[in-house]
């Protein structure tokens, strides 16, 4: 894609995984894009917010951001603070691999389900992550025996640091949802195909149309409306990128209307469904 185009694959990965700590004054502040790959960034200095899919994250110092492959995201970089950070990226089958049983991927899975990929450690959690990009970087520099190894085991380390993390906060999350807008969540996203007006949500989950309406207001910021109208087009984009034609795509997401469809898609998107795929 051009480059003034406003969604777009970005970086290739070419290991098992690519450790980056960057440190500058105006950060590399991107458009929309998406990976083939895992990402983590772990702020250490700095105020940056990040749009992941539908959500927006104000990131402080030691929280840390988890991006599966395939999730379209974009840094929105406050240039007059220094700007220092971790970024990881990951191909998540080299972990499968090594380690098939302790799923170190998970983390991605868990924090794309329950719209949770912002973490916050704890005071213990910071200490130990901490120590293990310290101990990775000075086993970055190291070039004798085993030494490749030793930083294989120290991003497992952080991986299973992240997971646990990411376990707890989902767990926490979803408790602090309304029972009744959490079913209405789970019903949207497996059903984006079929129709998700607000009365049909309304009597999914029992309760009256303009109540429903003032209580998913209040609980996730956004109208009925806007929300699965945003979800399709993610959705939408998501099977495009897999190869699926763009007017296929719009009626498994959806859209009864192709035209409809094209204008909303190029509106939230920056460009056409068929310039996505191409």
């Amino acid at each position: 894609m051009e480059k003034n185009e406003k969604f777009s694959r970005e970086g290739y990965l070419n290991e098992n995984y690519h450790y980056f700590h960057l440190r500058d004054t105006a950060g590399q502040e991107r458009d929309f894009h998406f990976h083939e790959f895992d990402k983590i960034v772990i702020l250490l200095s700095g105020h940056v917010d990040y749009i992941v899919e539908n959500r927006s994250y104000t990131l402080r110092p030691w929280t840390v951001l988890l991006v599966k492959h395939h999730t379209i995201h974009k840094a929105i970089i406050d240039k007059k603070e220094p700007y220092e950070r971790v970024i990881i990226y990951l191909d998540r089958k080299f972990f499968d691999w090594v380690l098939p049983k302790a799923r170190l991927g998970d983390c991605f899975e868990i924090a794309d389900k329950s719209g949770n990929e912002l973490l916050m450690p704890e005071k213990e959690q910071k200490k130990a992550l901490s120590a293990l990009l310290r101990a990775y970087e000075t086993a970055e520099k190291d070039k004798g025996y085993g030494a490749e190894a030793m930083g294989d085991t120290l991003i497992m380390q952080m991986l299973i640091l992240i997971g646990r993390m990411s376990a707890a906060v989902s767990d926490g999350a979803e408790k602090g949802y309304d029972p009744k807008i959490r079913e209405a969540l789970s019903y949207i996203n497996e059903n984006l195909n079929h129709e998700l007006s607000v009365e049909t949500l309304a009597e999914q989950v029992y309760l009256s149309k303009y109540h429903f309406m003032r209580l998913f207001k209040a609980q996730t910021g956004s109208t009925v409306h806007a929300y699965v109208r945003q979800k399709r087009l993610l959705y939408a984009a998501r099977l495009i990128r897999e190869g699926m034609s763009a007017a296929r795509a719009a009626s498994e997401s959806g859209f009864s209307d192709y035209s409809a469809f094209h204008r909303a898609f190029k509106e939230s998107f920056g460009v056409s469904p068929g310039s996505l795929r191409d």
